[in-house]
């Protein structure tokens, strides 16, 4: 028997080194090798596992006919997909524990075998019985849908020929081993070969394929980063587990478009399409409070309407502080800078809170002035009037920037019954079905939103509020 040996394996480019090293030697990222045991082959790799060879032809003569879109049935995914699953492409999705990945993928399985599709679950995570109790409650029972709970790669590929499935799920990737490389189950060569040989099936038999993978504490797919190389489509299901509302991404999809955005609520039933989540994010918003501002932002295509809100409590820290949640922090201390030097508005001796409502992380520069309005709103205790909505993107000379597709943000703002908007001047003109208000400065837009400091006066942009003018003959 061939005595194992260990090597060290780079988790970003596969790359090995003999011993443990702070930076990979190949790709030169650090903290990435991770020890793999490893026991050789014995009599070398059996060439007659190789499949035929391709047959080269003219672009012209590839026939497309049989990669045709598969619809799952569940609407929010299938627009993030372009449509549905292609046979023969692998996707992976990735979330976080507990997110429903599970729970989304049995009803769009289900869903598709309903049709007379035979397809495979594989929970290499949970016994089949509790994957038939998650089935039951959803109401996903069917007998097109099999389901084996396998970890062994071979096992899983005679599944294969043994059903001939038309679609296949590997729930999760990270606990697939294949025992022929004597490394540990989830180790990067493991996570790497399997995920190779799946996708090599994908390939051979025309077979839909969805891997379900981990997450890091950082949000990345855990293990090599060549399983995102390999694969067709990736997915991101995001949310806060304390919040019903799930978000899916497509980061990378060879089949269409990545800027398309589904959106799902946790129910007992399972998964459910949001059709309008502008309405769900806006359902429990209180009117006449300060701090509260109402940004149409643009996620991929679709237009959703979000609540900012910030709170404003003196400090008695020496650093004040700054929390954000769901909008980035970098940009909240952006914000907070700016306000300070062009409007008057200091903030250095309180601290300050900055949260999106709804669980929804708010990224574009499009909610810049949003913020900086709800931030000037909870400084001095005025609440912007109700049926405003703001958008557009704040410089560091105070100037506002116009975003992209204003008037799709404005018409899903005028459609939810708001009729006056705070934009920056250059903005495009809307279809008249809400008022503008247009101004050239983060001042103005504070003027314009009635949020002045007590006193009533409007801060001088170049002359900010606890500032005096020097004299002529006083140094500046």
């Amino acid at each position: 028997m061939a005595k194992a040996r260990s090597v060290f394996r780079c988790q970003d480019c596969g790359g090995t080194a003999p011993k443990w090293v702070g930076r990979c030697p190949t790709c030169e990222a650090w903290n990435t090798l991770v020890e793999e045991r490893v026991v050789p082959a014995a009599g070398g790799a059996d060439a007659g596992t190789l499949s035929p060879p391709a047959v080269p032809l003219p672009i012209s003569e590839v026939d497309v006919d049989q990669w045709v879109v598969r619809p799952t049935g569940v609407g929010e995914l299938d627009r993030v997909l372009g449509g549905g699953l292609v046979p023969g492409s692998v996707t992976l999705l990735g979330g976080e524990p507990g997110i429903g990945k599970s729970t989304l993928l049995l009803q769009a399985m289900a869903a598709v075998a309903a049709g007379g599709t035979t397809v495979l679950y594989v929970s290499a995570e949970e016994s089949t019985q509790q994957v038939r109790m998650r089935a039951e409650r959803l109401g996903t029972l069917t007998p097109s849908l099999y389901l084996a709970s396998e970890t062994a790669l071979p096992h899983i590929i005679g599944f294969l020929d043994e059903l001939s499935p038309e679609l296949l799920v590997v729930d999760s990737i990270q606990t697939v081993f294949d025992p022929e490389l004597g490394s540990a189950p989830g180790s990067v060569g493991q996570v790497r070969e399997c995920a190779a040989r799946l996708v090599g099936e994908a390939k051979r038999r025309g077979l839909a394929t969805v891997l379900v993978g981990h997450v890091t504490k950082e949000g990345g797919l855990a293990g090599p980063r060549v399983l995102e190389h390999v694969v067709d489509t990736v997915l991101a299901f995001e949310g806060e587990r304390h919040h019903a509302l799930r978000l899916l991404r497509a980061v990378k999809h060879r089949f269409g478009p990545t800027d398309q955005l589904g959106l799902f609520e946790m129910t007992g039933d399972g998964m459910v399409g949001v059709p309008d989540p502008s309405r769900l994010f806006l359902a429990d918003r209180r009117q006449g409070v300060s701090g509260s501002v109402v940004v149409p932002t643009i996620e991929g295509h679709r237009p959703l309407l979000v609540e900012l809100q910030a709170l404003v409590t003196p400090s008695s820290l020496p650093s004040p502080r700054r929390s954000a949640q769901g909008v980035d922090n970098g940009r909240l201390s952006l914000l907070i800078a700016v306000l300070a030097e062009r409007s008057g508005l200091r903030l250095a001796e309180f601290d300050v809170y900055a949260l999106a409502v709804g669980g929804v992380k708010v990224v574009e520069p499009g909610a810049d002035l949003g913020l900086a309005l709800a931030l000037a709103s909870a400084l001095t205790g005025e609440a912007v009037p109700a049926g405003l909505v703001v958008c557009g993107e704040v410089g560091l000379g105070g100037e506002l920037r116009q975003v992209s597709q204003s008037d799709r943000r404005l018409a899903e703002a005028a459609r939810l019954g708001f009729h006056r908007a705070i934009v920056p001047r250059l903005a495009p003109d809307g279809d008249g079905s809400i008022e503008l208000v247009r101004v050239e400065t983060l001042a103005e837009a504070v003027a314009a939103a009635g949020l002045l400091p007590a006193g009533g006066s409007s801060p001088s942009p170049s002359v900010p509020a606890g500032r005096s003018v020097p004299s002529p003959d006083e140094p500046f």
